[in-house]
């Protein structure tokens, strides 16, 4: 990647927060917004030169409070977000103009570190798009609808997925333009439109928060840190 080269950071928020009971966005993490964590990292990050922040419709002005509260300088725009998580990032990538490279991240994994950010920078500069993975901890079993096994899944190929993922602009533009189906994570999308995704270590505090007991256990991680 050129040092010149504009990174741009869309951080998506816009979820109705369905198994946690309530939006998360803002919820108190210590002593900060959940939303807070991830942007603050982006923030101090040197490659990255803007963020986009993608929020539900009714928290774009609670997320402006936020950003001026906590002067992230970066964030340049905030958008509403769509029904589904594919929508909202598509909504934030037509916010971007002039940009080179593109890092998406779930504002719900408050634990983002430079690290993952500049890894991903440097993995992305090999194939054009690179995703945090770290190793499966559990032993994973394919079964059918009647929860019966039909086989056990070799773990030292398997890797769990995170964010940030980081793409070259014109290849997730065209993964969103060409490739109609639901997906959960962006990657996705890009291997279906016949593009290589290369795999970089991720973090296994990098937790995304989901349930109640997520928050737990991430206040006992922001303690240890």
């Amino acid at each position: 990647m050129s040092k010149k080269s504009k990174v741009v950071a869309i951080v998506v928020s816009a979820g109705s927060g369905r198994r946690m009971g309530t939006d998360k966005t803002f919820l108190r993490l210590l002593d900060k917004p959940l939303i807070a964590w991830p942007l603050s990292v982006l923030q101090n990050c040197e490659p990255v030169d803007e963020i986009v922040l993608v929020l539900h419709g009714n928290k774009i002005e609670k997320g402006r409070e936020m950003v001026n509260k906590y002067e992230f300088t970066k964030v340049k725009t905030i958008c509403p977000g769509g029904g589904l998580r594919q929508d909202s990032v598509k909504n934030g990538l037509s916010q971007i103009k002039g940009c080179e490279w593109v890092i998406i991240h779930d504002g719900a994994r408050p634990y983002l570190t430079e690290k993952l950010v500049l890894d991903g920078l440097d993995a992305a500069g090999q194939t054009g798009a690179a995703v945090a993975a770290v190793t499966v901890k559990d032993t994973i079993k394919q079964c059918n609808d009647g929860e019966l096994v039909q086989k056990t899944l070799e773990r030292k190929n398997l890797r769990s997925i995170q964010t940030p993922q980081v793409f070259r602009f014109d290849i997730i533009k065209k993964a969103y333009i060409t490739v109609n189906e639901e997906v959960t994570d962006d990657s996705s999308l890009v291997e279906k439109a016949g593009f290589k995704v290369k795999l970089y270590p991720g973090d296994h505090n990098n937790i995304k928060i989901t349930t109640p007991e997520d928050i737990a256990l991430a206040e006992f991680i922001a303690k240890n840190r």
